[in-house]
């Protein structure tokens, strides 16, 4: 099955993680991995298995505003942040607006400050319901990766998100299965 791995870094932590999940999949599935600004409709449509992914802004998925202030505070002197090559391209939000992947499966990820989710939001669960709203089918809860205060994963969360891209991946066979049966 072609698997899709679609990010949005700002920082290039996300960009990590997808990178991470695509070698998890990639044991048992092709897998193209792209940023955002590269997910155009023909690998859409060649995709049986979506997996999407952004960092947590403001409590959610990330907005034209929270992009602009991530990209300010990078400019910042001093800061120590710098901006993921594809910052600048367009957001998974405005993305997924646009999707159309009826039948595919799908998992959603994100990325956000270590805590409890009550206190940093997580993403991943409005890119979950806006895969389910583009005709996709949720093969899995959605999933956070944590990062560091300092802007750097937190230890250990290279390894669960392959780890984790390997769960989608036989959640994927066992659906596509299931299906072939039906």
């Amino acid at each position: 099955m072609q698997a899709l791995v679609v990010y949005e870094s700002m920082y290039g932590n996300t960009r990590a993680v997808a990178t991470d999940i695509a070698a998890g999949l990639g044991s048992a599935h092709e897998v193209t991995l792209v940023s955002v600004a590269r997910a155009t409709r023909e690998l859409v449509a060649s995709a049986g298995l979506i997996v999407a992914g952004a960092p947590t802004h403001r409590h959610g998925m990330p907005t034209v505003t929270s992009r602009r202030m991530a990209a300010e505070s990078a400019r910042k002197p001093g800061s120590g942040l710098s901006m993921d090559p594809d910052a600048d391209g367009p957001g998974l939000r405005a993305w997924l607006e646009a999707l159309d992947a009826e039948g595919a499966l799908a998992a959603a990820f994100d990325t956000r400050l270590s805590g409890m989710p009550a206190l940093t939001g997580r993403a991943s669960r409005g890119i979950a319901r806006r895969l389910t709203a583009a005709g996709c089918r949720l093969l899995l809860a959605p999933e956070s990766f944590l990062i560091t205060g300092q802007n750097r994963l937190v230890g250990g969360e290279a390894v669960r998100a392959r780890e984790w891209g390997a769960r989608v991946g036989e959640a994927a066979h066992a659906a596509f299965a299931t299906n072939q049966q039906s």
